[in-house]
């Protein structure tokens, strides 16, 4: 494994789309807020490791392998998951603290156990790809106990990152949804988690939701010889992480609401109930770790009403990182919002582009998802309504991997009207993509 010269931590730049005119009497304010990490953590392409101030190696990585019963149907899935685990392992880059975690009804440590985490180099590396080849399939499924355990691995050292992979094939069946739930919460905050379908036997819900409570992606891997790629991939982005815990700051002046904050780009995840208090009429908002990429935020918020002629700064959106002493430091990239009366009907009453267009992508993932839920109830005129409304939304919009997913599950008669039937057969790994890629979206062509 290659070690490369220490890398930068990231500088953050924030952007600010809006239409700040309001017509008399107007109160809502909608801003699409772009923030964008560059110079971090990639060099040439590949990794750079990052070094927190005289702490050692700066992440700590767990991967959750399901071995429940289920992962010897087909016996490949379960040398695939093997595969799959080994590859990621491979990628970790040296000083990683990390482990590897069996899921069944319980949860087990196979490298390297005690309580403990290896650090990687090519010795774990190599010691932790022969326990996989020990892992076996029998048991149920109870994640809530396998992220449980996750997190005490991953907090048991002083790190900057955090990160969890989780395979799952199977439904949690050995544990209640509220028990899964708790776990979530017990997590939520303490380490981000990318989770995995393979096959077609598990909940998208299930997945989904974890990746939602823990900031990470969710995504199926249908064919188990996916896997490698795909747990490379995801090790790859994880290394690539180099700020943890990166929160939005929202102030707003007296009298003024926020309606909601929803991440927008690169899929659409609503942050509105996950705001924490930061002092008088400022909220923090998580979005997890970042590297060097861009995302983009729909901020709305109810504005107290005003007479024509009058401005006022509706909101100020920041960004803040924890420090270990409990207070925050803030990453310098600042976005104004405003609001401004007017009498101009044209300024007033046009839409920014950029906001229409997202508000589009957050119908689209809607759409889909209660077309999907309608169609599994049997209301194929309810589902065939909103799946349609989805193709002309992802038509109008540009987003063509979804139009895909779609036109696999519908006959599309005409897209830009929306006109489609229900195809009368449709192969399952085809449902689950599109519901589980469905909050995945596009940015405004330019």
């Amino acid at each position: 494994m290659a070690n490369f010269a220490k890398s930068h931590v990231p500088q953050f730049s924030m952007d600010v789309y809006q239409n700040e005119y309001l017509p008399e009497g107007g109160r809502e304010v909608n801003a699409i807020v772009t923030v964008t990490a560059t110079g971090g953590g990639t060099v040439g392409g590949a990794v750079a490791p990052v070094y927190a101030q005289g702490r050692g190696p700066s992440a700590a990585v767990a991967l959750m392998v399901d071995c429940s019963g289920s992962m010897d149907y087909p016996p490949t899935k379960m040398r695939n998951a093997r595969d799959a685990t080994a590859a990621a392992i491979d990628t970790l880059r040296d000083g990683t603290h990390f482990a590897v975690i069996g899921g069944t009804h319980v949860a087990k440590e196979v490298y390297p156990g005690g309580g403990r985490l290896a650090v990687a180099d090519a010795t774990t590396r190599e010691q932790a790809k022969q326990a996989l080849r020990r892992l076996t399939a029998g048991g149920g499924t109870a994640i809530g106990t396998w992220l449980r355990l996750a997190d005490r691995l991953l907090n048991s050292v002083d790190v900057t990152i955090r990160h969890g992979i989780l395979l799952t094939d199977g439904r949690n069946e050995h544990e209640s949804p509220e028990d899964l739930r708790a776990a979530l919460e017990a997590c939520a905050g303490r380490f981000t988690c990318d989770a995995r379908g393979v096959g077609t036997d598990w909940e998208v819900k299930e997945v989904t939701g974890i990746a939602s409570a823990l900031l990470g992606t969710a995504d199926i891997v249908a064919d188990p010889g996916g896997l490698a790629a795909d747990f490379t991939r995801m090790m790859e982005t994880a290394m690539g992480k180099e700020v943890a815990d990166v929160s939005l700051r929202v102030w707003t002046p007296v009298g003024t609401t926020i309606r909601f904050v929803k991440q927008v780009a690169p899929t659409v995840e609503d942050l509105t109930v996950r705001r924490t208090e930061a002092g008088p009429r400022a909220g923090d908002y998580p979005t997890g770790s970042w590297g060097d990429e861009s995302r983009d935020y729909h901020l709305c918020v109810e504005v107290p009403a005003a007479g024509l002629g009058r401005e006022m700064l509706a909101a100020r959106v920041s960004l803040v990182v924890p420090q270990p002493d409990r207070s925050v430091q803030n990453l310098g990239a600042q976005g104004l919002v405003r609001a401004v009366w007017t009498d101009d009907m044209t300024a007033s009453t046009s839409i920014n582009p950029q906001v229409a267009h997202y508000t589009g992508q957050a119908e689209l993932a809607q759409a889909i998802q209660q077309g999907l839920d309608l169609r599994k109830v049997g209301d194929f005129d309810g589902a065939t309504a909103k799946l349609g409304r989805a193709v002309q939304l992802a038509s109008a919009s540009g987003n063509a991997d979804t139009a895909k997913l779609l036109a696999k599950v519908v006959d599309v008669v005409d897209a830009a009207t929306g006109t489609v039937r229900l195809k009368a057969k449709v192969a399952e790994a085809d449902e689950m993509t599109l519901e589980t890629r469905s909050t995945k979206t596009v940015r405004v062509k330019k």
